[in-house]
């Protein structure tokens, strides 16, 4: 009984290992190792912050669009949200702490109206998530252009100065905001809404059965998702300190990419907001080791997606290995 109960149990732990979380971390562990190797001046607390301030935009998307995928869920409106929210930013910027504190809450506002929106359209009215959340990103990217038609703009000081700042000279602001981020996930997860989540996307008719409402838990997940995108416009505008209204699209694909490099299955039900914030750092950080190593930037994607292929396969084939053996 031991015996069979040990076998078990080590192909389990494989799995644990080199699936989602474990494996990008590894992945990111390596890389960082070369990035060291390349440039010994990226351990100063300079490029650390300096690193951690470009992760956090795409880590936060990420983390909101992983919450829509795991309910069976694409959000395209991440584009537009971004965009909206960085022109805001810039074209009516608000000095101090108290209008750093107010232009958060617009944002979170303007995401969350969004996320409104789409959790309408698809929870209630049955419409498909991919086009919803794409008219959705086109009137949220016409309203951008409305508002500034043009890159320009200049984000108020205190927020791109103390938000790109570090804590006591050695911890990044904007790492703290994520770390608050994912906290409050990894508390969420255990409520009966984060329960739900991943009921409706493991399985949407049983999770119904057993009383779960799913039209409200995935407009819930919806909105969630666009305070989020909200939360990384804030972020992005933080660190570029202007705005544009095109500023969402290199974010959008880049988001799937970290959720997909992450672990989290595009069809629902399995993954986290961890996993997929490891995956956005992750390819901010292969960015970062091409650029140290002289390649061009014309061919970072062809090296994100190849990343990404291979790390998607290698998890598949491990956790295809581990179930094969416990059978």
């Amino acid at each position: 009984m031991s015996t069979v109960a040990t076998k078990h149990k080590k192909p389990s732990s494989l799995r644990r290992v080199f699936s989602g979380a474990g494996l990008i971390c590894i992945l990111y562990l390596v890389l960082y190792v070369a990035y060291v190797t390349q440039q010994p001046r990226a351990l100063n607390i300079g490029a650390v912050v300096n690193l951690v301030n470009n992760t956090v935009p795409l880590a936060i998307a990420a983390a909101g669009q992983a919450l829509v995928v795991i309910v069976r869920g694409f959000d395209l409106s991440l584009a537009g949200v971004i965009s909206v929210t960085n022109v805001v930013m810039a074209v009516y910027p608000l000095e101090g702490p108290t209008g750093a504190l107010a232009s958060l809450l617009i944002c979170l506002l303007i995401g969350g109206a969004v996320g409104v929106v789409n959790g309408w359209l698809v929870a209630y009215l049955k419409i498909q998530s991919i086009a919803a959340t794409l008219a959705t990103m086109i009137v949220c990217k016409g309203i951008a252009l409305v508002i500034l038609d043009a890159p320009g703009g200049s984000v108020a000081e205190w927020v791109s100065y103390e938000l790109t700042d570090q804590i006591f000279g050695l911890f990044p602001v904007s790492g703290l905001i994520l770390a608050v981020t994912v906290g409050l996930w990894l508390l969420v997860r255990r409520t009966d809404f984060g329960v739900a989540v991943y009921a409706i996307g493991a399985d949407e008719t049983a999770a119904g059965l057993s009383g779960i409402d799913v039209k409200r838990v995935r407009f819930l997940a919806f909105v969630n998702a666009g305070a989020l995108f909200g939360l990384a416009g804030y972020m992005l505008s933080a660190q570029t300190a202007t705005g544009s209204p095109t500023s969402g699209d290199p974010l959008l694909m880049l988001s799937f990419a970290a959720v997909a490099l992450g672990g989290t299955s595009l069809s629902g039900g399995r993954g986290g907001l961890f996993a997929s914030v490891m995956g956005a750092a992750t390819l901010i950080l292969l960015q970062k080791v091409l650029f140290s190593s002289g390649v061009s930037s014309f061919y970072t994607g062809i090296f994100q997606g190849a990343v990404l292929i291979l790390a998607v396969v290698f998890s598949g084939y491990l956790s295809h290995l581990a179930v094969g053996k416990k059978a």
